[in-house]
């Protein structure tokens, strides 16, 4: 029980941050919060990702390419251009490291106002910082696993964020409905979004790109994040364009 526990805290902790914080506020900029706020953000964002930890710099960077290039040969990530699920993830990886590391040329409108603490991202994405977290699962295992079967969550938790990446980037584009037709292959994977906290209305987002709420089209589409959002913006956490 106590892996399955930390298994569901850890895909929906370090998901609610990816859509929250890296998608909605650092790409997109849906919402605006104090400086403070967002520190405690980064460092929110690095517990529940841990190994998986994303720069809301880089993600949300390369994000803006991905709508500004979706499903073309500069799109970081589409199955259109992608032979497999490895290939379109291994080129995610390049460029995302790319970007971080400065050798790619970006246009300013890419990087215009996107957060980053250097100091703090150096720190959270290194070879130590991810060890830790692998050494911290792997003992959490060791101590709580009750049956074989509950060691196949290791690879998935150790690799979250690139499991959720794949599940929008690669098969948002592939299968689901669409409300919009557009120029690119985007569509919505779930009608209702249990599992990827609104991320799945990909449809939509693609729509409406600087609309917070990424579902809302037909009555059965709640975007669980967005409802989060509303009641951080009504306490004052947070503010809403």
């Amino acid at each position: 029980m106590a892996i399955l526990i930390l298994f569901v805290v850890l895909w929906y902790g370090g998901l609610f941050f990816q859509t929250f914080f890296l998608h909605r506020y650092s790409a997109h900029q849906q919402f605006t919060m104090s400086k403070t706020t967002e520190k405690i953000v980064f460092v929110l964002t690095w517990l529940f990702q841990g190994s998986n930890y994303l720069s809301a710099y880089g993600y949300g960077v390369m994000h803006r390419m991905h709508h500004a290039y979706a499903d073309t040969e500069k799109d970081p990530h589409s199955p259109k251009y992608d032979k497999s699920i490895m290939a379109m993830m291994w080129r995610t990886k390049t460029t995302y490291q790319a970007i971080n590391q400065g050798e790619l040329k970006i246009e300013e409108k890419f990087t215009k106002n996107v957060p980053q603490w250097k100091k703090f991202d150096d720190f959270a994405s290194s070879m130590w910082s991810r060890i830790f977290w692998v050494a911290l699962y792997l003992l959490f295992f060791i101590y709580f696993a009750t049956a074989w079967w509950q060691w196949l969550l290791l690879p998935i938790i150790i690799l979250m964020a690139p499991v959720h990446g794949v599940i929008i980037n690669w098969f948002a584009h592939i299968y689901g409905y669409v409300n919009f037709k557009l120029e690119d292959t985007s569509k919505n994977l779930l009608p209702f979004d249990f599992l990827m906290m609104g991320e799945a209305y990909h449809n939509n987002h693609h729509k409406y790109g600087s609309r917070a709420n990424f579902g809302g089209v037909r009555w059965y589409e709640i975007d669980p994040t967005y409802l989060i959002i509303k009641v951080l913006n009504g306490v004052g956490v947070i503010k809403l364009k």
